[in-house]
């Protein structure tokens, strides 16, 4: 049969612990894959680039989550309902797309405990899913976002939406960062004028980039407020396509037993 072979794709894509998060898993459930990860510069050639490689399945990281939603043949009813994908599984050819953002995500901030309102700065893939999914939940979430084309897309949807000029500022109990601001850079995801205004009154503060405290964090830590980076979520929505990568053979239990040590390493 051979090794199956999995990555992640992405720009940037070297900061990714995945790679170390699956490779521990298979090694440790003993199953035979091994995943890498590729610097994908044009989204628009993800499906060539996967066979290319012979690959059996991918995670795919900003900014290629919507080409990689065109490039599925097949799409999960939840991928398909919030328009991005973010894990690709090729099946007698067809390349089968997943999300596993959003429940990933889910699991995360649930952990705050009483949320209600959640303010998401950024308009991109990731927010797509997660304001779906958290709304399906209960959640009220309005998005905040730089330019209004992105919003359009959330706005017919029924979600509140603002650009940072139209932004009436309410109490929001999460602020949750959506943007790659300060992965490579130390760029706030909004102007720091508005953060400080929507910060304060809000329970916590959260920041989809892992591994770094990004400047957003900080200005949330020097407003005391608690925060959580994106490792959690990482993990989370890991252990769901790790999941789907092996057929589900695995419980997620099982599987976090392996992975978790990516982030202790």
């Amino acid at each position: 049969m051979g090794t199956d072979l999995f990555a992640i794709f992405g720009n940037p894509v070297s900061h990714s612990k995945s790679p170390l998060m699956h490779n521990l898993a298979f090694k440790g459930l003993g199953y035979d894959g091994c995943y890498n990860r590729y610097r994908l510069e044009d989204g628009s050639k993800l499906k060539e680039t996967f066979f290319a490689l012979k690959l059996k399945g991918i995670n795919i990281t900003v900014p290629h989550k919507e080409h990689a939603y065109a490039a599925c043949d097949e799409l999960d009813p939840f991928a398909k309902k919030v328009g991005a994908v973010n894990t690709i599984i090729e099946k007698k050819g067809k390349l089968y797309g997943y999300n596993t953002d959003a429940p990933g995500f889910l699991k995360t901030i649930s952990e705050f405990g009483n949320v209600k309102t959640v303010l998401f700065l950024g308009a991109g893939g990731t927010a797509q899913s997660t304001s779906a999914i958290l709304r399906d939940e209960g959640y009220d979430v309005t998005i905040l976002n730089r330019s209004a084309g992105r919003l359009e897309k959330f706005a017919q949807n029924g979600f509140t939406t603002a650009t940072f000029e139209t932004f009436i500022p309410e109490t929001y109990d999460l602020v949750i960062n959506m943007t790659s601001a300060g992965l490579e850079d130390d760029d706030l995801p909004a102007p720091e004028a508005l953060l400080n205004t929507v910060i304060p009154p809000a329970q916590a503060c959260v920041d989809v980039i892992y591994g770094k405290k990004t400047p957003f964090l900080k200005l949330a830590q020097s407003h005391g407020k608690p925060t959580k980076d994106g490792s959690d979520m990482l993990l989370y929505q890991g252990i769901i396509a790790f999941e789907h990568f092996t057929e589900h053979r695995y419980t997620f239990d099982a599987i976090k037993s392996y992975m978790q040590k990516a982030f202790i390493l």
